[in-house]
């Protein structure tokens, strides 16, 4: 057999649509590569409202998915919608083409709920594991109450049902042996690595500058505890001292709103820009027109403990980083970042200001990360760690040669 020839796998995807999360993308291509046939169910989002698509030989199945929660009713309606449509589409998909593996993405930790009356038909469940739902409920709601321990159950529910699971960092990984009871061989380590096809080096666009003389980028979603409210204070300070920065905020989330109506509030609105979800081609040309790329997560215990896929872009593209000292920040950037006392805006601030104004340190920042990533960190690294783990999941034997994929 040739790879994954002759088997199926099914992905599921709640919160974002296929082929806009960029994670999930990158393992279904992968694959797809080595000779799997890959179907994905999705929800239906803003440039992604296509019922059935079929992309690189990739089956696409998308969903409606009319509320996108931000209280606990909201959530419940949410979720029980993609419950709805995630069932019906994969008992419509098994029918047309039995698949032998369902490839969860949470969040939620719900659709082991979808991969149960499968595993009577010998599927088997693989749980990805993108977000720790217990922290990131603290994150938004601050509290530790009966909701709390509901996604504590269902994390342990998921994890009980999962024949395997994919960290995403090396802390993801201790949660799913020790809250898990997961077997450490059953646990694969596959950071969201950058394609360097799709992360490319180009010379940007200097009008993203609006005249000034540099621009700071921000790429990722806008939610409680991503801490724009932290960045827009951050601007509010170097402002004070300095106008010749502009701010570029590149992603879209159910914050988005609240966070432009705080950048009028406190004046900035002549200094920040807002994209919104943008293209690909778009992302990189104002990525690329920075001079230094920040990552404002608030020091919560889900963003200490998560690896979030913009560092290494922003590392792929060359850029200095500033961000809270988070260990899995820290982690992945290394010596490619500066890190800011936890909740101090103003020193994050300052780390700006000084990359700013020491151009040699900040262009051996930025050579650092790009060799970090080009060497161990992208994703043609990490799509062998995906293969190898397959193979096992699959019971498939490959020989070297099949193990890796022909990045051309």
């Amino acid at each position: 057999m040739s790879g994954f020839a002759g088997k199926h796998v099914l992905i599921i995807i709640e919160n974002l649509p296929a082929p806009f999360d960029r994670r999930v993308w990158q393992e279904a291509c992968t694959l797809k590569e080595k000779g799997a046939y890959v179907s994905i169910i999705c929800p239906k989002m803003k440039g992604y409202t296509e019922s059935f698509e079929k992309i690189s030989g990739i089956d696409i199945y998308r969903h409606p998915l009319p509320v996108e929660g931000s209280g606990a009713l909201g959530y419940l309606f949410e979720y029980s919608t993609a419950l709805f449509w995630e069932l019906i589409l994969s008992f419509k998909i098994f029918f047309k083409k039995r698949f032998h593996v369902i490839h969860g993405c949470n969040p939620p930790d719900l659709i082991f709920l979808t991969a149960l009356p499968f595993k009577l038909f010998g599927v088997k469940y693989v749980f990805d594991h993108h977000d720790i739902n217990p922290e990131l409920y603290i994150a938004k709601f601050g509290r530790k109450n009966f909701f709390y321990h509901c996604m504590l159950w269902l994390e342990k529910l998921t994890f009980k049902t999962a024949n395997y699971s994919i960290a995403t960092n090396e802390s993801y990984k201790q949660i799913a042996i020790g809250r898990g009871k997961m077997s450490p061989d059953k646990v694969q380590v596959v950071r969201s690595g950058p394609s360097l096809e799709r992360i490319r080096l180009t010379p940007g666009n200097i009008k993203y500058k609006r005249g000034r003389s540099f621009l700071v980028g921000y790429v990722g979603v806008i939610g409680v505890q991503e801490g724009l409210d932290l960045l827009l204070e951050s601007v509010k300070h170097l402002i004070s001292k300095r106008q010749d920065v502009h701010f570029a905020i590149v992603g879209g989330g159910t914050s988005l709103e609240d966070i432009k109506k705080m950048t009028i509030e406190m004046g900035l609105s002549e200094y920040v820009d807002f994209y919104g979800r943008v293209s690909d081609e778009k992302l990189l040309d104002v990525l690329n027109t920075c001079d230094v790329c920040v990552n404002p997560d608030k020091p919560t215990e889900m963003n200490n403990l998560s690896t979030m896929n913009k560092i290494m872009e922003y590392m792929a593209l060359k850029k200095p980083i500033v961000q809270y000292d988070l260990k899995e920040g820290k982690a992945s950037a290394q010596n490619a970042s500066l890190y800011a006392n936890n909740n101090d805006t103003k020193d994050f601030a300052e780390k700006i200001i000084w990359l700013l104004d020491h151009e040699k340190e900040s262009l051996e920042m930025a050579e650092y990360g790009y060799n970090r990533v080009l060497n161990k960190l992208s994703w043609e690294h990490e799509s062998v760690k995906l293969i190898n783990f397959y193979a096992k999941v699959l019971n498939v034997e490959l020989n070297e040669s099949a193990k890796k994929l022909n990045y051309s």
